[in-house]
């Protein structure tokens, strides 16, 4: 988990001024009354590594979704793709103790799989997870180390449901949580399950081409009210990270206030856009080509968030899931 000394770059979007802080310091930015929009998902261990039957190939499956808690179906990737077909038979763990069969092809690199398992379906989720490791994404080369599963996580993820963590939360220790609730600062959780699309490169010139992969959002009628609450009162609403952003931007009323919304999302924010809900956002900096740093361009400006970019690199702040942050006012 980050501790909140990690590094805050801020950028007042109306006139390009940059000033550096420590993120801690971001309680300094905020009165009594604003908003953060937190979101409260929960990373589960979603990579496995196991063996192809008769060959005993080594095989990675990345769980994406549970279909069927009832016939133990799952949405996967699988890697090396072009090995697995339907009917093949994975074999994880000692003694082959949980075995999955494909039954479906989805994608050129996904699967349906049924895990073949006799106990019930709390047994069948922890071997499940025990076999399972932390998902980090590709780009951070090293090994997964015992500290990542609580640190690839935000101090208040609550909802199992993630593939990644929602990276601009993880800043916050339960201490600045405390000292923003002392100060006055209301919290409205709301939940994006983040999927793998979060780090598709985006390979199109026309940007209305681009599809998002969808993803499970869940707004509530009391983040909503809190929220709105806010926003009548002319308070300022942050949102915490790029999954908060796509999620409130996804149910709003026509009046620009957040609606309660149980659902899916496939939506993709880019330059120019109206945003009608946050008036702040709090990000990490991301990678090149991501549908992420595009949505906090729309949100920042082109012109000045690639400037702060640029002054980042000079300073050396730290890019990406483990990285430092930046607060857009």
């Amino acid at each position: 988990m980050f501790v909140h000394n990690s590094r805050l770059l801020v950028l007042f979007k109306d006139t390009g001024k940059i000033e550096h802080h420590v993120f801690k310091d971001v309680i300094d930015f905020f009165e009594d009354q604003d908003v953060m929009i937190l979101n409260n998902t929960k990373v589960f261990p979603a990579r496995l590594f196991g063996n192809k039957e008769k060959t005993g190939a080594r095989i990675e499956v990345f769980l994406l979704r549970e279909l069927s808690k009832e016939q133990r179906l799952w949405d996967v990737l699988v890697d090396p793709a072009r090995k697995i077909r339907i009917g093949n038979k994975l074999y994880f763990g000692e003694n082959d103790v949980l075995v999955a069969e494909v039954i479906d092809n989805t994608t050129s690199r996904g699967r349906t799989v049924r895990f073949l398992y006799d106990g019930d379906y709390d047994n069948f989720k922890k071997v499940l997870y025990n076999l399972g490791e932390t998902p980090l994404p590709k780009f951070i080369r090293r090994n997964v180390e015992p500290d990542d599963k609580e640190r690839y996580q935000t101090v208040y993820a609550r909802h199992e449901g993630a593939v990644a963590a929602p990276t601009a939360g993880m800043h916050f220790s339960r201490e600045l949580l405390k000292r923003l609730e002392i100060l006055g600062v209301n919290f409205a959780f709301v939940t994006l399950h983040v999927g793998l699309g979060n780090f598709r490169a985006i390979d199109v010139e026309d940007l209305t081409k681009h599809k998002m992969d969808s993803e499970q959002i869940f707004i509530s009628e009391e983040a909503a009210k809190i929220v709105n609450t806010a926003k009548d009162n002319k308070k300022n609403i942050c949102s915490v990270g790029t999954t908060v952003m796509r999620t409130i931007e996804s149910s709003v009323s026509t009046t620009g206030h957040l609606k309660p919304f149980e659902g899916w999302t496939n939506k993709f924010i880019f330059p120019p856009y109206e945003f009608k809900v946050a008036t702040r956002m709090i990000t990490n900096f991301h990678l090149p080509h991501s549908s992420l740093m595009i949505m906090v361009a729309a949100f920042a400006g082109f012109d000045k968030l690639i400037e702060a970019y640029n002054v980042a690199i000079k300073e050396k702040y730290r890019f990406g899931t483990y990285g430092d942050a930046m607060l857009i006012l």
